[in-house]
């Protein structure tokens, strides 16, 4: 049978480590560079005892109940085995002591020290001590002979020495190893070792081979060696039958060999090549303890069988090979479990997988003898064909070639008789847990931790009780209670103490909860399960708990005792966790395959609408991985981590998926550390948990000190700036999804919170936006801005029409009128039926609370006025302008929700043309409607002349005539004249009096004004503006010359006949008189299109104007 290999867990702090087993094989003892010897009762013991020996401990020895150890203080020191009580100083050394180990009976020490020096020291008198001087260079190993006789040691000098004790002598040396000037440059520690009971061989590790000496002769009887040892071995052991032995080297394979037959029986590879400094094998069964020079310990189990035989199954060995051929790439680590002869005896959950951490995938097994390199689970060029495999014909002959041979093997055709499965392997399942609890097998536990505070349970032989401490006093005072009825799980909450134990023969399995909370005298109740059923997890929320129990039954209760809701849970409950009115339940939603946990979640709302929001969805685990953890962040959203550290959050913005928020690992100092996640908050974002060294889980005692580590979503190129923005700005958004659902569920939430969080949101977006304009990446500039909200949208037209780029902010201005569309679209359904009262709150002033409910029944007032004055636009209405009816300001991200447009002057304009911009979309109103809102309104709102633009350049000039005309401004004017505390809180608004001369046309935009109707008469199917723009810019470049500066020269002339107009019109106070004005001046326009002018700026010709003004 192969070996089967542990996973590698923490034992020392990174450096040297040594291994020994006691005297029974009952603990490992390991000693390492933090000077602490710990006695492990098994891989699995959490909660090892250490002894602390000095600062650096580089070897430790133990028999006889006498633990003796070489410390960096020079000294080799004895402690009392298991009490570790400090038993004196056997001997000192100039400098430390390397490598020290006991003789056959336990009476004697040798220790070997950096001073080339080697000692012989009684155990009961260290008086008695014997001195072997030689060696040129520290010593680095030693081994006793079992017979007393000899004394073996090894050095950097290179050699190796016999000594023979008794008169102090070398009886023979031989020049083996590379010489070096101290033990941290050798390149092997050459830990060498005699075989047990008769002494007959010296093993010496040398190069990539091991080296038998004959005793007495002193003659190289043979070497041990294989074809996948590639770098030095390192050490060498024996079993205690003396029949095997077993090999370390630097890069982390571990070999073992029958030193009868030569043949190699077993080979463990360690992935990550930690050199292999420890190596013990077990005083009564085929278990061998490891440690490597990072501080880990390792065990390999089921090493050889003890009738003499190696790795019962050869075959099963082979089919390893065509399992990894099969899943090439995949991890392969378990195929050795899961491919034995005892595959079905999978060991138990809590020990093979609670326990796993990163390095069970660590170690790749196999077995078999050195010409059949098929057995090594690595791919190669003479793997084994699956057809050879299934028939064993070729294979099969081989083996009983060798058998006959002389090998100790004799097998019988597997394949005639046991069908073989080479398929995955059903993984156990993972056992229920309360979240922030510590393992059941502990006397002292945590029963639970979380953010209202610890439950403490300690069961030894003084005391079985339960301490409750809450982390805020004022909810209530530390409580102690006894714990007689032997309670196993528990839940703690603002309003109760939850407690669950299990049924035994006499007694039912019982909930019982400690109000504290109550108004009345009763404060406790008990519940017993039916008989047969026991409560495997239990949660509280506000007003309820819950229980989940072993007949798949989950079971509801009121905070006070009333049995509430059953219903059956859709597998076996891993854990639950619950907050105000959700629970959260996760389950076995079946079972899972070479590693992985099959598991589903639930989520129900326990409200007065009781609902179901998850339905048994798939909770998705890192690979190989379980849970460790599930609740809910404090502000109500759920949460799990995985036993890889990485913890996921619902993305409840994203349909409810879930979205790694942060990885625990990424923050471990060693390996084997881990962080014990206690609770979790998104405002402030913080993930609160609890450093371990070399462990899953915190100690009772002392208390541990809780960390703080932020959170990090998995996004590419994190390094980079693009790459940190994008993930700032989506964990902002994740993090916040809750405001929404707060807001949804009727909870109270801080608006200030919310705004921030879009503030910050709206800052990074344009940062970004800024990134890919540098990097001339307009496209994913609209990208970026169709995340943006109206205003961010507005400021980001203004950057890019500064940074002289004109097309994206054409396209930006596209976005915009589409998200003004939009917008429109939504307010036009939800208040249809409250116009009336919206007009009355917008007078009352509420209309500054937010931009686009500023204006929401001036599209009709303004509809009802057109009516009235009965006139009639030129061009007849297109039915799509109803789809545009948003009214937005470029300055102010304003919307007029109810606008749907009459007649228009102007053909009907798309969103999606190429040039359309924010403003651009709108149809004209009559201007007796414009005169009659302005009667009506106050105009105390601070007047700012706009920009004049002087175009220097063709490209200024582009930006102020590629707009198209529209007198949806006059409806822009009339929505400022109606807010003007908006207005004068936002960016300035344009002076209604001014509306008429607001700009200098160009001689291009007059020649277009007279030539439009020919335009369109030879082309009728233009209904865009851009189009008749494109047409009238081609034939005002044919013109000659002297006609081009003729127009430019008119159009200069009446812009200076406009400035005039305008000082004029500015110091006209009498608002009747004004009103007049512009009934006239409003029919003249009407009935004269070519003297005509818009009545305001389009966004980009403001913005672009302010751009590049001249200086």
């Amino acid at each position: 049978m192969p070996a089967t290999q542990k996973p590698m867990r923490y034992g020392h702090t990174e450096g040297h480590t040594d291994v020994c087993f006691d005297d029974s094989g009952s603990c490992i003892v390991t000693c390492g560079s933090d000077g602490d010897v710990r006695i492990w009762e098994d891989l699995d013991d959490d909660d090892p005892k250490s002894i602390n020996v000095g600062e650096k401990a580089y070897s430790c020895a133990l028999k006889n109940g006498k633990l003796v150890t070489a410390v960096s203080n020079n000294t080799v020191q004895v402690h009392t085995f298991p009490e570790g009580v400090p038993d004196g100083i056997l001997t000192r050394f100039t400098t430390n002591a390397n490598h020290v180990v006991f003789n056959g009976d336990g009476a004697k020490i040798a220790a070997g020290s950096s001073d080339f020096l080697v000692k012989v020291v009684d155990v009961k008198d260290c008086s008695q001590q014997k001195t072997f001087r030689g060696h040129d260079a520290p010593v680095l190993s030693l081994s006793f002979d079992p017979k007393d006789i000899y004394l073996a040691s090894a050095s950097c000098d290179g050699s190796v020495r016999v000594w023979q004790i008794s008169d102090q002598t070398c009886a023979v040396s031989w020049p083996l190893l590379q010489k070096c000037n101290d033990v941290i440059n050798a390149k092997s520690i050459c830990r060498l070792a005699w075989q047990p009971k008769s002494g007959k061989l010296l093993a010496v590790p040398v190069d990539k081979s091991v080296k038998l000496y004959r005793r007495e002769t002193w003659s190289n009887q043979f070497d041990l060696s294989d074809n996948f040892i590639s770098q030095t071995l390192n050490i060498v052991t024996w079993s205690p039958c003396g029949q095997y032995l077993a090999a370390g080297s630097i890069n982390g394979l571990i070999i073992v060999w029958n030193v009868e037959t030569k043949d190699c029986l077993e080979r463990v590879k360690h992935e990550k090549g930690y050199a292999v400094c420890g190596l013990a094998w077990h005083p009564t069964c085929g278990q061998i303890a490891y440690t490597d020079a990072e501080g880990n310990l390792g065990l390999l189990e089921n090493v050889c069988d003890h009738n003499g035989k190696a790795s019962s199954s050869k075959v099963s060995s082979r089919v390893e090979k065509d399992y990894n051929d099969l899943f090439d790439g995949d991890d392969t680590s378990n195929a050795g479990d899961f491919l034995n002869d005892n595959a079905v005896e999978t060991p138990s959950f809590s020990k093979g997988i609670i326990n796993d951490d990163e390095d069970d995938d660590n170690l790749m097994l196999a077995s078999g003898r050195p010409r059949q390199r098929s057995h090594i689970l690595e791919d190669d060029e003479n793997s084994v064909d699956v057809t050879m495999l299934k028939t064993g014909s070729g294979l099969l002959k081989e083996e009983e070639e060798d058998d006959q041979a002389g090998g100790i093997h004799n097998l019988p055709l597997v394949t005639s008789h046991r069908p073989f499965y080479d398929g995955p392997m059903p993984t156990p399942r993972q056992k229920p847990f309360q979240s922030g609890s510590t393992p059941l097998h502990l006397t002292h536990r945590f029963m639970v931790w979380n953010s209202v505070g610890i439950i403490r349970c300690y069961n030894d032989e003084q005391d079985n009780a339960i301490d409750v401490e809450f982390h805020d006093t004022s909810i209530h005072h530390a409580t102690h209670l006894s714990n007689t009825l032997n309670y196993t799980v528990a839940d703690l909450s603002h309003e109760a103490i939850l407690l669950a134990c299990e049924s035994t023969d006499e007694l039912a399995s019982k909930l019982h909860c400690l109000h504290f909370s109550s108004w009345d005298s009763s404060k406790e109740w008990i519940v017993d399960m039916p008989q047969n059923e026991d409560v495997e997890a239990i949660c509280l929320g506000q007003g309820w708990a819950a229980a989940a129990s072993s007949a798949l039954l989950l079971r509801l209760f009121t905070i006070g005792g009333v049995q509430k809701e059953v219903f059956s849970l859709l597998g076996p409950v891993v854990s639950m966790a619950g907050h105000g009115e959700q629970l959260l339940i996760v389950y076995h939603r079946g079972t899972g395959f070479d590693g992985d946990q099959c598991l589903g979640v639930q989520l129900l709302e326990l409200g007065k609408e009781k609902k179901q929001i998850l339905y048994g969805d798939p909770l998705p685990l890192t690979r190989k991985s379980y849970l460790v953890w599930v609740g809910f962040s404090a502000e109500g959203t759920p949460c799990y981590v995985d036993s890889e550290g990485i913890v996921r959050m619902l993305n409840r913005g994203f349909g409810n998926t879930w979205t790694p928020v942060c990885n625990t690992r990424e923050h471990c100092k060693g390996k084997s550390d881990h962080y014990w996640v206690v609770g979790i908050h998104e405002n402030p974002q913080q993930l609160r948990c609890i450093p371990c060294k070399g462990s899953r889980f915190p100690p009772t005692l002392p208390r541990p000190a809780v960390a703080i580590l932020s959170f990090k979503l998995p996004y590419c190129q994190i390094a980079t700036e693009k790459g940190q923005m994008e993930e700032q700005f989506w964990r902002s958004v994740m993090f916040h999804n809750h405001l929404d659902y707060l807001a949804k569920n009727g909870y109270e939430y801080e608006e200030s919170t919310k705004n921030q969080a879009i503030k910050e949101q709206q800052e990074l977006l344009m940062k970004m936006l800024a990134l890919s304009c540098k990097l001339e990446r307009e496209f994913r500039c609209v990208e970026l801005a169709d995340l943006m909200t109206q205003n961010a949208v507005n400021l980001a037209i203004k950057y890019a029409s500064r940074s002289r780029r004109l097309i994206l902010a054409q396209r930006l201005s596209e976005l915009a009128a589409e998200k003004a569309a939009e917008l429109a679209a939504t307010q036009v359904e939800q208040d249809k039926e409250e116009e009336e009262d919206f007009r009355k709150k917008l007078n009352a002033g509420y209309s500054n609370t937010a931009t686009e409910w500023s204006q929401p029944s001036l599209g009709n007032q303004v509809e009802e006025d057109e009516e009235d004055t009965g006139e009639v636009n030129d061009v007849e209405e297109k039915p799509e302008i109803r789809k545009h009816g948003a009214v937005t300001s470029g300055s102010q991200g304003r919307v007029n929700p109810f606008k749907i447009s009459a007649n228009s002057k102007e053909p009907a304009i798309s969103v999606n043309s190429r040039s359309a911009n924010i403003l651009d979309n709108m149809n004209k109103s009559s201007r007796k409607s414009l005169v009659l809102n302005r009667g009506t309104n106050n105009e105390k709102s601070p007047v700012i002349k706009p920009l004049v633009p002087k175009p220097k350049s063709k490209q200024a000039s582009a930006a102020s005539y590629f707009q198209k005309r529209t007198s949806q401004d006059d409806k822009t004017e009339e929505v400022k004249e109606q807010n003007p505390k908006s207005s004068s809180s936002e960016t300035p608004a344009v002076c209604p009096q001014n509306t008429e001369n607001q700009r200098p046309k160009t001689g291009f935009q007059m020649w277009l004004e007279e030539n439009r109707s020919n335009i369109l008469s030879d082309n009728p199917d233009f209904v865009d503006e851009a189009d008749i723009i494109k047409e009238g810019m081609i034939r005002f470049r044919a013109l000659s010359t002297d006609e081009r500066k003729a127009w430019a020269t008119k159009g200069k002339g009446e812009a200076a006949s406009d400035g005039v107009g305008a000082k004029k019109r500015k110091r006209v106070v009498d608002e009747s008189h004004e009103t007049e004005n512009q009934k006239e001046k409003a029919k003249e326009n009407l009935n004269s299109p070519k003297k005509q002018k818009p009545l305001d700026l389009s966004t980009n010709q403001r913005l672009s104007t302010f751009a590049f003004k001249q200086e």
